[in-house]
């Protein structure tokens, strides 16, 4: 008996706001993993950002390649893992990236106070977008 999802339904649970749990290769040490928030939709790339001087960015950079875990926590448990190369690092723009971002998983109020919070208008300054498109993905519905 499987418990892998669908491509429909994974991609359609990965594009859910869930907080994402990236790993990425970090030289001889276990990977790094971190929480991060994130975009999907069904089909396109993840993307989400973080200060372009983070220990994140450099060793993406390094690596060219990561994954992104997503879970449900409450049952029935269920999860997503995708793992595929960075297909960008980009300056972030405020509107295009670090709002949605904001917004998606504050709503609107929290959100922009989120941004105002970070810097406001120069809050996409020292931030960066980071892209990376799926190749492989691992699944499990325990519904």
């Amino acid at each position: 008996m499987s418990f892998a999802m669908s491509e429909e339904i994974r991609e359609e649970f990965m594009a859910g706001v869930h907080v994402g749990v990236l790993a990425v290769a970090d030289g001889g040490r276990g990977p790094l993993t971190t929480p991060v928030w994130y975009l999907y939709e069904p089909g396109g790339e993840v993307r989400f950002t973080t200060g372009k001087k983070s220990r994140k960015v450099k060793l993406l950079k390094q690596a060219g390649r990561f994954a992104l875990c997503v879970q449900d926590e409450a049952p029935p448990y269920k999860y997503v893992t995708v793992e595929g190369p960075v297909t960008a690092i980009a300056a972030a723009d405020l509107n295009r990236d670090v709002r949605p971002l904001a917004y998606r998983y504050l709503g609107q109020e929290a959100g922009e106070q989120h941004v105002q919070s970070i810097g406001g208008e120069a809050a996409a300054d020292d931030e960066v977008v980071v892209r990376m498109r799926p190749e492989r993905w691992y699944s499990a519905d325990y519904g």
